[in-house]
């Protein structure tokens, strides 16, 4: 790993979260991601089940938790079991946590290693009523590939029919949204390495500039500062690119007078950022690009404010639009008439605003988090309106990642990252 280690007391608060709303008797499993294969013996980069991340801190493959809390046997409370390491894989594969150093990281007491699971498991099954199961139900997944946890969830119920059937995702989706002050510093430490990345843009960009050369001056930048990279598939869309919401060619170039929409961030010790600046490429806005990026600016600035305890998302949308509505209204993008005649089920700004403004994030981009129960403080959410217009060539998008306080003014983690229109022009002309 490249980050520095993480306080293992963070790990043990979020165990102890979990084990709170277990039911009696019962047992819970959190195993690895697998290593994927691309083709012949290549693989894609190991990227760890962000859930046994959260309750271990461990950042390895071939590994599984197990927490049994009312367990005869205050050493079968907390397992660990980890992949056996050696000298032959130390060789190929550098150092693999020992027993010792996976008491360090996660405050586990008790680690063994995987060859041992199936027969500890049967001993804790036999104590056990019920079994806690992991299942991803984030409201955006879409998974095609069979996890390591599905494999090991179809082989648990073929293997334990009798016992009762419990599901670890709604808590999870319930404590994980609610962030622990080191996991804030570390989402913090994570917008301060974008922060880096986007002032070194703002030196590098001019006309004829490609948008891959501007993805790897931020690549450089983040994993000088112990980044893995991207927190997600990076989008540098200059002119109408910008009109693709996922755009991630990043194949063109970049003309004199077009705006850049820039949606990347770091990624820190497993927990994301998430950014997006709008730039021009010449160095200054057009009079009509201005108009447009300060509208969103004013959009985003509102939107923030109404992100307190109690306030309801899908509300909170509907108030957005209607903000989003009075802005396109001055831009002379639609008219009252737009209005009056809208579709409810699709507002008549949804024409140049078509997507959400505010999402949980943390360890996911897209974390965890119950759209339908009200925000709590230490939630963190975007904001990030845009307004995308085909006709005139550009789109323009604007995000920061927002701390709900208990009272208070909402705390921006990008509160030091360039965004008002002037302060681009002034650095990008120094």
């Amino acid at each position: 790993m490249k980050y520095h280690q993480i306080n293992s007391s963070l790990f043990i608060k979020n165990r102890e979260k979990f084990m709170a709303q277990m039911k009696p008797n019962s047992v819970a499993v959190f195993n690895s991601n697998d290593i994927y294969p691309v083709s012949a013996d290549s693989t894609l980069p190991f990227a760890q089940h962000r859930d046994i991340f959260y309750l271990s801190g461990v950042d390895q493959e071939e590994s599984v938790l197990l927490l049994f809390p009312d367990a005869p046997y205050e050493n079968q409370r907390e397992i660990l079991f980890l992949k056996e390491t050696n000298d032959h894989i130390a060789v190929w594969e550098g150092e693999k946590l020992t027993k010792q150093r996976a008491f360090e990281v996660s405050g586990i007491k008790t680690v063994y290693w995987l060859q041992d699971f199936h027969k500890i498991l049967n001993e804790m099954m036999t104590y056990a009523d019920t079994m806690y199961i992991n299942t991803n139900e984030h409201y955006r997944a879409t998974v095609e590939t069979e996890t390591r946890e599905a494999r090991f969830v179809k082989w648990w119920k073929e293997r334990y029919p009798a016992h009762q059937v419990a599901k670890s995702n709604p808590i999870l989706q319930r404590i994980r949204s609610v962030k622990e002050s080191e996991e804030i510093d570390l989402i913090q430490h994570a917008c301060n390495i974008t922060e880096k990345g986007f002032r070194r843009l703002l030196s590098f960009v001019k006309p004829n500039v490609t948008e891959y050369e501007i993805e790897a001056e931020l690549i450089h930048e983040f994993i000088r500062s112990r980044s893995k990279g991207f927190a997600y598939t990076p989008i540098i869309a200059s002119g109408n690119n910008a009109n693709v919401l996922h755009y991630i060619e990043n194949n063109q170039q970049c003309k004199a007078g077009d705006l850049i929409l820039l949606d990347v961030a770091a990624e820190y010790a497993n927990y994301s950022s998430d950014m997006s600046r709008t730039i021009p490429v010449s160095g200054t806005f057009t009079a009509r690009q201005k108009a447009v990026y300060n509208a969103v600016l004013r959009v985003k600035d509102e939107a923030t404010k109404m992100l307190t305890p109690g306030t309801l998302w899908k509300q909170y949308h509907i108030e957005v639009g209607k903000i989003m509505t009075s802005e396109l209204l001055d831009l002379k993008l639609i008219d009252k008439a737009d209005v009056q005649n809208e579709n409810p089920d699709w507002p008549a700004y949804k024409k140049y605003f078509m997507h959400g403004t505010s999402h949980h994030m943390g360890l996911d981009t897209h974390d965890y988090g119950l759209l339908h129960e009200p925000m709590k403080a230490n939630m963190v959410f975007t904001v990030e309106p845009g307004i995308y217009i085909p006709a005139e060539g550009f789109g323009i998008r604007l995000e920061d990642n927002i701390v709900i306080q208990e009272t208070g003014e909402p705390f921006n983690l990008m509160r030091n990252i360039p965004i008002e229109a002037d302060e681009i022009e002034s650095l990008m002309n120094v």
